[in-house]
């Protein structure tokens, strides 16, 4: 999707935030740059997970979303120019005096008929936002089309199908859901097609199957399930080679998910190209100050810890409670110092990590209302 559609489409909340999430990534409106949710990003000595390292990337890449929006053409924002300088002093804290004077508007009177104006605007532009959204979901559950799939060997009316018709076909011939079994395939041709598309989702893409297993997947699903094979393979659901021995899903087509796999795969090849640092690094909690201090041989492990956290298995019962209590987004992952290796002459890295962890726990003292850590005898 293009930057430019993507500012169309976001809603309220995500342009005022200035980024969106989409699957697995958050993607910043401003330059387009995608953060994948899980991944740890470093930031000026700092670690930061993905949700809040874009809004790092945003205020020190881009700035203050408002000045982003409010510079928008008038196209998008609906603001004249003499609106607009009136928000950006607003907004800085002026008071009606010193507006007034930046402006040269005659009295404090004009200023506060311009705050009513731009008050009525906002509350027209809410009212006008959930008509339309109103009539977006009417339309929606009406008229709006599915679109057949890609992989589709002919494209005629039994395609045309809307979203609400294709629930129905669904309620109507899987009595137990999706999942369950096919209470008949004696029906419309644009209801097979619907049925057909159900079934081919209980097989993996990038797998090949053999004709026994094919057939033991759709004995679940229906009684005659060498009709259903043959359908899956006529109606383009399915592959299968000559001789019958091996049969593969038909995956669609999709540019953007082929985007965000390739995007995948270089931020792992960089994440297992960057040089290995064993060092010593702490879990800060943003809101009491308190710190948990820890060294390991691979400030990489960081991942691996916050991993534990979300898991809820974190061997420091204290920090995990107050994690769970107070959620992910209270802690930032911070290194402290990286250890420095001698490549030359005998150097142990075990003795040596551990004398670092024993200095910065001698410098923060982390412990009771200071930390998580639990002061050896």
């Amino acid at each position: 999707m293009k930057l430019s559609d993507m500012l169309w489409n976001a809603a309220p909340a995500e342009l005022a935030r200035g980024y969106l999430e989409e699957g697995d990534f958050y993607i910043c409106l401003v330059c387009g740059k995608k953060f994948e949710k899980g991944i740890i990003y470093p930031q000026g000595g700092v670690f930061y997970e993905a949700k809040r390292y874009i809004r790092v990337h945003i205020d020190t890449e881009h700035g203050p979303v408002f000045e982003y929006l409010i510079n928008l053409d008038k196209k998008l924002t609906g603001l004249s120019e003499h609106q607009k300088a009136l928000l950006k002093l607003f907004y800085q804290g002026k008071r009606d005096c010193e507006i007034q004077q930046a402006m040269d508007i005659g009295s404090s009177s004009t200023i506060r008929n311009h705050r009513f104006v731009l008050k009525e605007k906002e509350r027209q532009a809410r009212v006008f936002i959930a008509i339309m959204d109103l009539l977006k979901e009417n339309i929606k559950k009406t008229s709006e089309l599915v679109p057949p799939h890609n992989t589709a060997t002919m494209r005629d009316d039994r395609y045309n199908i809307t979203a609400g018709e294709y629930q129905e076909v669904l309620k109507k011939y899987f009595p137990d859901g999706p999942g369950g079994g096919l209470k008949t395939f004696s029906m419309r041709e644009k209801s097979k097609l619907v049925v057909l598309r159900e079934i081919a989702k209980r097989f993996e893409p990038d797998r090949e199957y053999s004709e026994k297993q094919v057939n033991q997947i759709l004995e679940g699903v229906y009684e005659d399930f060498a009709t259903i094979r043959r359908y899956l393979i006529e109606y383009g659901f399915m592959d299968r080679k000559p001789d019958g021995s091996r049969y593969r899903l038909k995956e669609e087509p999709d540019g953007r998910k082929e985007t965000e796999m390739d995007r995948r795969k270089q931020l792992i090849r960089e994440y297992k190209e960057t040089k290995t640092q064993a060092g010593v690094f702490q879990i800060r909690n943003t809101k009491n100050g308190k710190v948990y201090v820890e060294a390991i041989p691979n400030l990489k492990m960081m991942n691996g810890r916050l991993s534990i956290l979300r898991g809820g298995t974190h061997k420091n019962a204290q920090l995990q409670e107050e994690w769970n209590r107070l959620g992910e987004e209270t802690f930032v992952f911070e290194v402290l110092e990286v250890l420095e290796e001698k490549e030359e002459g005998f150097f142990d890295k075990k003795d040596e990590l551990k004398k670092l962890e024993s200095k910065w726990l001698e410098k923060l003292k982390p412990y009771g209302d200071k930390g998580y850590n639990r002061q050896k005898d």
